[in-house]
Order: structure tokens, then C-alpha cells, then sequence
């Protein structure tokens, strides 16, 4: 066994989550009598991946995310609801819906088998992805989570990882592997940690320059062959 602890980022390695959105996208606008279209998702999408970008650049909160990513889309669409309750509704919808990629299942439940301590590293919002969780094949599997809001500092932030190793004072950076899809949070926060990572790459993107990448995949499988 090459690294007994195993840290999984959630949404686009785990989790379909365009899915999920899409879906609890989807609800929030047939309980706020939005016209609902793919045109109208894809506009959603746009503006909630820009606000999340200046959440990793660490230039806004959480809070403002969420909050904001609603204001913005009314006011594109020149529509009057409150945002808060629509963002309440689709972060309610957000959490019941679970689906897991491509041999995600598979994968974990071997890794389990085999001895892994798995725990989950996500920058989502806490009650979401803790029901998430609880309601999903996962829920089995892993030994915790480690939720950015409930650590006080957010992926890639050293100090995010730095939270981590209190909890588990057992995880070294010889004896545990990151896992993720994204290069902004999850290899990037492994490389300001100092730990071994996998990018997880199934549409394989360029790699970027500046980034040490100690192992690349395109299938979940592959990730058995390497911890």
C-alpha cells in the first residue's frame, strides 16, 4: 500500500455535480415560476462559475457566492424574486441529489476493502454536502469530511490543509494522496501542502505550467494501479 490515507475532493471527482445542479436548478425554478430552458441554465452556470473563480482567488466569501450568483441571475433574466429564497431552494434541492461518476462506487468500495482511511476535502457549502453524503453510496466508504466552512480556510490554503493534520495527526506527507479534478484548488492546495496528488483529468485538459502533478488519470480505476 503506497498511501494509506486518501483524500477525495467531492464534486467532478466523486459527484456528477453539472447533474445535480442542473436538477436542483431545475426545481428551484418550477417553485419560483422561472421559465426554465438549457439557455437559461447555461446563463445560471456562467455566472455561479465566475463568482466561484473569485472565491478561489480568495477575493470574496462563501456567502457572497451563493447569495450573489442569484442576484446576478434575476437581474440577467429581469426577473423579480428574492434570491435568498431562491438560492435556499436550490441548495435544499442541491443536497437530496446524489450521483455518482463513472466507477466512483466501484473504485472507493475496493479501496475500502484494501485498508484506505478515506476522507473527503471539499470547498462546499457544509449543510449541502454533508446531506449529500449521508444520502449517498459514499456515506460507507469514507471516515470524515473536511468542509472549507466548518475549517475556516478553503482549498488551496496551506492552512486548510494544516486543519486537516490536527484532526488526523497520523497523515504525513509520505503516507497520503490527494485526489481532484480541479488544478486551481485540489493540485495546487496538494502542492502548498507539500502532499503527493493525483489530478483526476477524464476530458484531458493541457496541464499547466508551475504545478507539480506526481500522478495524472482519466479513469477512476486507474487510481488503483497507483495508491
Amino acid at each position: 500500500m503506497n498511501y494509506p490515507y486518501l483524500l477525495f475532493d467531492a464534486d467532478d471527482t466523486l459527484f456528477d455535480f453539472p447533474k445535480s445542479s442542473s436538477k436542483a436548478f431545475a426545481y428551484m425554478c418550477q417553485i419560483h415560476d422561472i421559465p426554465y430552458s438549457p439557455e437559461t441554465y447555461r446563463l445560471y452556470h456562467e455566472i455561479n462559475q465566475e463568482l466561484w473563480a473569485t472565491f478561489d482567488r480568495r477575493e470574496v466569501t462563501k456567502d457572497f457566492v451563493t447569495l450573489e450568483r442569484y442576484v446576478r441571475f434575476l437581474k440577467a433574466v429581469n426577473l423579480e424574486r428574492d434570491p435568498a429564497h431562491c438560492n435556499a431552494d436550490y441548495l435544499a434541492a442541491l443536497g437530496e441529489g446524489v450521483y455518482p461518476l463513472p466507477y466512483a462506487e466501484e473504485v472507493c468500495r475496493i479501496l475500502r476493502e484494501r485498508g484506505h482511511r478515506m476522507y473527503i476535502i471539499t470547498n462546499a457549502v457544509a449543510s449541502v454536502q454533508r446531506t449529500r453524503l449521508q444520502n449517498s453510496v459514499f456515506a460507507q466508504f469514507f471516515d470524515g469530511a473536511f468542509i472549507s466552512e466548518e475549517a475556516g480556510a478553503a482549498k488551496p490554503d496551506r492552512a486548510y490543509y494544516d486543519y486537516i493534520r490536527r484532526q488526523i495527526p497520523e497523515l504525513t506527507e509520505k503516507n497520503a494522496l490527494a485526489i481532484g479534478d480541479s488544478l486551481t484548488t485540489d493540485i495546487q492546495g496538494a502542492n502548498n501542502a507539500g502532499l503527493p496528488c493525483c489530478w483526476y483529468n477524464p476530458k484531458k485538459q493541457p496541464r499547466r505550467a508551475g504545478l507539480r502533478m506526481d500522478y495524472e488519470i482519466s479513469d477512476l480505476r486507474e487510481l488503483l494501479e497507483i495508491v
